[in-house]
Parts: C-alpha cells; sequence; structure tokens
C-alpha cells in the first residue's frame, strides 16, 4: 500500500466522490474506499481524517467541481426563462443518461442521508442551497426585465420552488423515473409562473 507521501490526495478525493456519490456515504464503508482508493486506512485517516471528515471533504468537492458552474452559466445566462429551461433539460440527461445516470445529485442525496445533521455536511447543503437559488433567482429576474413572467410573481419564492423541483427531480430521477416524466413536470411549472393561463 502507498502511504501519505506518495499519493495525490486530490486524485483520491475525485475517487471518494465518484464511490460516495454512486453508492451513498452510509452503504459505502470504509472497506469499500480502501478498495477504490488503493489506500491503506491509516493514510486515509492521516489525510482526511475519519469517514466523515472524508465524506465532507468530498461533498465540497462535489459541489466545486459539479454544482458550481452550473450555477454560474445559469447566473450569467441573461436569456431568462430559455436558461431555466434549459438548466432542467440538462439536469435531466445528466441525471437520466450517460456515465452518472441514476446516480441522482451527492447533495440532494445527503439532504435524504443519516449524515445531513452533521455540521460540516450541513454547511455544505446549505451552501449548496444559496448558491442554487440565488442562481435562479437571477435568471428569475431577467425573465421580469423581459416580461416574460408577471410583473408581480415574488421571485425569492418562486426561486426556492425552483430550487426544490431541482431536488426533487434529482431524487426521483435515482429513483428510476423517466426522462419524459421528469421534463413533463418542469415544463409545467414554467408554465404556472410564466402565467400561461392568463389571456
Amino acid at each position: 500500500m502507498p502511504d501519505v507521501k506518495h499519493f495525490d490526495p486530490d486524485t483520491v478525493l475525485d475517487q471518494v466522490v465518484r464511490l460516495f456519490w454512486e453508492r451513498g456515504a452510509a452503504t459505502a464503508g470504509i472497506a469499500e474506499v480502501v478498495n477504490a482508493t488503493g489506500l491503506s486506512r491509516s493514510s486515509l485517516y492521516a489525510t482526511f481524517g475519519g469517514k466523515r471528515d472524508l465524506y465532507a471533504a468530498a461533498l465540497r468537492r462535489y459541489v466545486e467541481r459539479q454544482s458550481r458552474p452550473v450555477f454560474e452559466r445559469l447566473a450569467a445566462d441573461v436569456r431568462g426563462l430559455p436558461a431555466i429551461t434549459e438548466f432542467f433539460d440538462r439536469l435531466v440527461r445528466a441525471r437520466c443518461e450517460g456515465e452518472h445516470a441514476r446516480w441522482g445529485c451527492m447533495v440532494s442525496n445527503a439532504h435524504a442521508g443519516p449524515d445531513r445533521d452533521d455540521p460540516q455536511v450541513r454547511e455544505v447543503l446549505d451552501d449548496h442551497h444559496r448558491g442554487l437559488r440565488a442562481a435562479m433567482r437571477a435568471a428569475l429576474q431577467d425573465a421580469r426585465t423581459q416580461e416574460q413572467i408577471p410583473p408581480d410573481l415574488d421571485l425569492d419564492a418562486a426561486a426556492d420552488m425552483l430550487a426544490l423541483l431541482a431536488y426533487g427531480m434529482n431524487l426521483r430521477s435515482r429513483a428510476g423515473a423517466p426522462a419524459a416524466d421528469l421534463l413533463a413536470t418542469a415544463t409545467t411549472t414554467l408554465r404556472v409562473l410564466t402565467g400561461a393561463a392568463r389571456p
């Protein structure tokens, strides 16, 4: 086994992210972490601390690499509702197709996991929600500017609703929900926001 001096912690953390994302921290034991990384327990503990510390570090890495770029892209996109539509289209494709199909979102999974009340984990979850909500609100503000939504729409409440929709879609995708059903839900939600029932 390599010791703490002979491996790249960043590479190891990426391997741990993959394991915890797919399997869940509660399901994946430390023996699986050892097997996935090729490191000894002592090397893992010396570098990252205990399993909870390792999980929190992996969760932070996931947010940094997977979530934050998506939030930044949405917040910077000035198209309004088309940007939000594209966000959900990309989300459904990522959750239902390709390499990470049916893994869900590591953060959404953490919200439903047994470690959600751990202070380190809670800090990451709250930070993630603030970032997602802020990006949604920025897109909604652009939508209001372009008169795509009613002028009296509560943007804070709408941003929360869309953030919660994203979390729910992540969990449902992990449970096997069809992509078409998830997309239909997103489409209906956005129609409600636009006040589509008005003439």
